[in-house]
């Protein structure tokens, strides 16, 4: 196991120095010049080349390449052009909204979608099968940004069961622990900051998570109908053992496989930020600040923001692939392993 660890963790070096290299280029090439962004109406031909001589980007290209490396790989991802903060910190005072929202969407997509895709399989060929595959259809179809507006509409504008935008009211004191507002809220015993900030929670969650849901809810199913079909499930059954203990037990552990895979992948796409959803719920996190910084061409925003967002990535699908290893051994042997 722990060799198969190391293997893993070795295949992660290049993918990340691909995206730095990708999010350099693509940044130097295709970008507004920031010099000329910063002055604004006051950039002039003089201007613009003294700003870009002290911010270093009148060098070749290659030289900046190499520095951005090297501050990289030093852990440093420089100060925002703008505001002048250090990057790093500002990226970490926003990942926890971004995970907080990703971890809850995560959660309640994939309670819905393993109970809905077994509950399917179980069914099939029944009006409740197809009933489940037209609604894991229509998650998979609906765009994001259209559903929660919607949301928006009926539950914030028309019934005013739920506020519109940001994380907390603005009256509400809460006292940050983890940056997580619903777990500080637990932890300090605040009742009040606990219902506020799950009321604030409620519908980004839910626009995020209904896309993961419907995938998780179709993988799901496909695996339980190859799994219950096996001869195993058969001798489970004729020793008399009741069908939700079969289903439960026997299947649903060995279904599970595939679909952790899923629900790695999909959680590793919501923590590098849920950008939609955030602009939408002027929701305080990565997504939303990197978008920002793009219009803004702040390099250092920008490439840090990818970086730790191809870092969370890669280490939350190294460890989907530990748990799948673990479960079958088939896949760190290599080969195929009698029980």
């Amino acid at each position: 196991m722990t060799e198969y660890i190391v293997r893993r963790i070795l295949m992660l070096i290049p993918v990340l120095i691909g995206v730095l290299t990708i999010v350099f280029i693509v940044m130097r090439i295709f970008s507004p010049n920031p010099a000329a962004m910063m002055l604004g109406k006051y950039a002039t031909g003089e201007r613009i080349k003294a700003l870009e001589r002290k911010l270093g980007f009148d060098r070749p290209l290659h030289v900046q390449y190499f520095k951005f490396m090297s501050q990289m790989l030093r852990g440093d991802f420089g100060q925002s052009l703008f505001s002048e903060r250090p990057v790093f910190q500002e990226l970490l005072v926003r990942l926890p909204a971004t995970a907080e929202l990703a971890l809850i969407s995560i959660f309640l997509s994939s309670l819905a979608g393993i109970s809905i895709g077994t509950i399917a399989a179980v069914n099939q060929n029944t009006w409740i099968d197809y009933l489940s595959s037209v609604a894991a259809l229509a998650g998979i179809s609906i765009p994001i940004f259209w559903l929660a507006l919607m949301l928006i509409n009926l539950f914030s504008v028309n019934l005013g069961w739920l506020p519109v935008s940001g994380r907390l009211t603005t009256t509400t004191e809460l006292q940050k622990i983890t940056g997580f507002y619903v777990l500080d809220s637990i932890l300090t015993g605040n009742p009040k900051a606990l219902i506020d900030s799950v009321r604030h929670i409620v519908l980004p969650s839910f626009s995020v998570a209904i896309i993961s849901m419907a995938i998780i809810a179709r993988m799901t199913r496909s695996s339980m109908l190859e799994v219950i079909r096996e001869d195993y499930i058969t001798s489970a059954r004729s020793k008399g053992l009741g069908e939700i203990k079969v289903i439960l037990k026997h299947a649903l552990k060995n279904g599970l496989i595939p679909v952790i895979t899923v629900i790695g992948l999909q959680l590793g796409t919501l923590l590098g930020g849920t950008v939609i959803t955030e602009i939408i719920f002027s929701w305080p996190g990565v997504g939303s600040y990197i978008v920002n910084a793009i219009k803004a061409s702040d390099y250092p925003v920008v490439q840090g923001g990818v970086v730790l967002i191809a870092t969370v990535f890669v280490l939350v699908n190294l460890l989907v692939d530990i748990a799948y290893a673990y479960l079958d051994p088939r896949i760190r042997y290599g080969e195929n392993v009698e029980e």
